[in-house]
């Protein structure tokens, strides 16, 4: 599937620039928390700067950079193109195979907190499951085992559109199987 390697940058333009034109609503006229002020600027400053936090005040930015005149075409339209590739790069190989069956996550699972401070490292722990996203299909992710730290690994299964029937029997399958669904980590 060669064009799932841009999976990780079409997302986050697609996801951000649909957050920005989603979120624009969000003004506290209308819709969603409103500051205290005393005039209607300030209000949507504040608004804006104690309603949303730092991830969506982010995908903000860089949804409406996006979608901005003279970058419209660059970033946005070019992304929606790509998606149309990955979605074809798992409609041709659903052609061959009923399920595929990947990781959730290039690392195992890491420690609340731990990521917090470097956006870049959250993103790129998606990069196996976005693509089913931006594919539109169901997939669903679960364990597979354990590190030696003792940290879940989880295992993704994806399914034609609409199969979820499938997906949930070679989930279920997989389950009956193996340990690890009914392992709980060490605290």
């Amino acid at each position: 599937m060669p064009h799932t390697k841009y999976a990780v940058p079409v997302y986050y333009i697609i996801a951000t620039a649909e957050a920005s034109s989603n979120l624009a609503r969000f003004d506290g006229v209308q819709y969603a928390y409103r500051a205290q002020s005393k005039s209607l600027l300030e209000m949507y400053k504040l608004t804006r700067a104690e309603g949303f936090g730092q991830e969506a005040k982010r995908r903000i930015i860089l949804g409406t950079f996006a979608l901005s005149h003279g970058y419209y075409d660059a970033y946005y339209l070019r992304a929606l193109k790509v998606r149309s590739l990955i979605k074809r790069d798992f409609d041709l190989a659903f052609q061959d195979f009923d399920c595929i069956v990947a990781p959730t996550s290039p690392t195992a699972a890491f420690k609340i907190g731990e990521r917090t401070q470097d956006p870049l490292k959250m993103y790129l722990s998606d990069i196996y499951t976005i693509s089913v996203n931006l594919a539109g299909i169901p997939a669903i992710s679960i364990p597979c085992g354990f590190t030696k730290a003792g940290l879940p690994v989880g295992l993704q299964i994806m399914a034609k559109p609409f199969n979820e029937e499938l997906l949930f029997r070679a989930a279920h399958a997989f389950e009956q199987n193996t340990p690890w669904h009914k392992t709980k980590p060490k605290l």
